[in-house]
């Protein structure tokens, strides 16, 4: 059985309890692996090695660090292979889509921020000839970084590159249900050359090494994606010690979909958004809103698409639908079909936990569910499921959907499909949320500022924002006479 360690100081180490908690697969429902519960004295080793890198990796020339960064990105795209195996066991998903999109994008990431840090761009203000201002950014120092489960690698990389690239040095935890690419990422980058204690990663539960990086006072900033709840206890935490805070939270996203859409490629879109990697993507389209006169022809369609997806074991090449992270999570995502049922709903295709024949009979299933017949009020559409169960709700006017649309306390993504570009703009505009795709989903530029709002977190990710967010401003003023 495999035993993850810690990654402090630059080398792998045994958590200082010598505890360990299970790692299970989900397809199979069998431990596999030991990670780390990490605890305080552990953060508190990691933050000693941070806090002595962080003069050197600062003052690294531009150019140095992004080879480094470079180097890392190119280890993890050979690595490809490997790391989505390892991917796929830890959360569940198929082979096939790790391979094809969470590791190229974990890849991508560090290359993107590499190659971002060297063309950085400082303000300079003329003030009437009689002084210049400039604005200079300098690294925050020792920075924290805690991933979610959903997206193992793609979002630790996320967080981590900007850091890294910054000249901050990072201690970052990812979750302890997937910590098996986090534990390879140790060995890519000590073999890519990035000093010891530039970056540390520490595993184990939230509660203990979680809430211990985000208390030690020599952490000065915490970018964090996972529940809303758990969002809002880091910041009751942090915000009195004046910590800079990003946070990406949940989501409940609205797919409208008017009756001029481009019907197949709507067809085919939406039901990638709904279920892709288990609908276990804070992306996923989870409330689709359909004008009434598509909505029979549209569900009859999407059902029976739905329908003719695979569930199976991730290590099929022809799995669209694998395993559920956790029993827990597969527990949750059942008892929220049945309190659907309950609110009146209708169950068009699925709703059910799925036996996997062969190794995987003992793996944590469930069909893809497509609900309709639902209150755009009820709990079912007003809660996060974070799972392959969407509902269907039709409409007759933009007024009506965008009401129904921005009801939820979320406001993290939205889709808007049509074919008539004044209601995409005047549509856009008015939903409440942090990014809006037209005619599209998850096609995603690494420049753009990545978030929500309402409860779907603080701040931005991606491109500048990151960068910004990994640095604080200084201006500078020199009188010229």
């Amino acid at each position: 059985m495999d035993q993850i360690l810690n990654y402090i100081g630059g080398e792998l180490v045994p958590p200082k309890s010598s505890t360990y908690l299970d790692n299970f697969e989900p397809a199979t429902g069998a431990v596999y692996s030991q990670v780390p519960d990490s605890d305080a004295s552990d953060v508190q080793a990691a933050v000693e090695a941070a806090e002595s890198a962080f003069q050197a990796w600062s003052h690294t020339p531009v150019a140095e660090r992004s080879a480094v960064l470079l180097e890392i990105s190119r280890r993890i795209q050979e690595s490809i292979a490997d790391l989505a195996e390892a991917e796929s066991r830890d959360t569940g998903k198929p082979v096939s889509l790790a391979k094809a999109v969470d590791i190229p994008r974990a890849s991508k990431n560090f290359d993107f921020f590499a190659t971002a840090i060297k063309h950085v761009e400082n303000e300079s203000h003329q003030t009437d000839r009689e002084a210049i201002n400039y604005t200079l950014r300098d690294p925050l120092g020792v920075v924290g970084c805690i991933s979610p489960w959903n997206l193992p690698l793609y979002l630790f990389s996320w967080k981590i590159a900007p850091a890294l690239a910054a000249g901050n040095t990072v201690v970052a935890k990812p979750s302890e249900l997937t910590p098996m690419t986090a534990y390879l990422l140790s060995q890519i980058c000590m073999d890519a050359g990035l000093p010891p204690g530039v970056l540390n990663i520490v595993h184990g539960l939230g509660n203990k090494a979680g809430a211990a990086i985000v208390e030690h006072p020599a952490v000065k900033a915490i970018s964090f994606t996972g529940g809303t709840n758990t969002g809002a206890e880091i910041a009751r935490v942090a915000a009195p010690q004046f910590k800079k805070l990003s946070l990406e939270l949940g989501g409940k996203n609205p797919t409208i979909i008017f009756s001029d859409c481009p019907h197949e490629d709507t067809l085919e879109t939406v039901a990638r958004s709904a279920f892709s990697n288990q609908g276990e993507i804070c992306l996923c389209g989870s409330r689709i809103y359909i004008q009434c006169e598509l909505y029979e022809d549209f569900r009859d369609d999407l059902v029976d698409k739905v329908k003719a997806m695979k569930i199976g074991d991730p290590r099929d090449e022809d799995t669209n639908q694998g395993a559920l992270v956790s029993q827990q999570h597969m527990e949750k995502v059942l008892s929220y079909i049945q309190l659907a049922k309950d609110e009146g709903g209708r169950i068009l295709t699925g709703g059910q936990r799925e036996i996997v024949s062969g190794r995987c009979e003992n793996g944590w299933f469930v069909q893809p569910a497509i609900i309709e017949g639902l209150d755009h009020t009820c709990r079912t559409n007003q809660e996060e499921i974070f799972g392959p169960v969407v509902t269907l709700t039709p409409f007759d006017t933009e007024d009506e959907v965008i009401t129904m649309a921005n009801s939820t306390p979320y406001g993290l993504s939205a889709s808007v499909w049509t074919e008539n570009l004044s209601r995409a703009h005047r549509v856009s505009q008015r939903l409440a949320s942090g990014l809006v795709w037209v005619n599209c989903w998850m096609l995603r530029d690494l420049r753009t500022p990545f978030g929500g709002v309402k409860q779907s977190g603080v701040g931005r990710e991606g491109g500048w924002e990151a960068l910004r967010f990994f640095t604080e401003p200084k201006n500078v003023c020199i009188k010229l006479r």
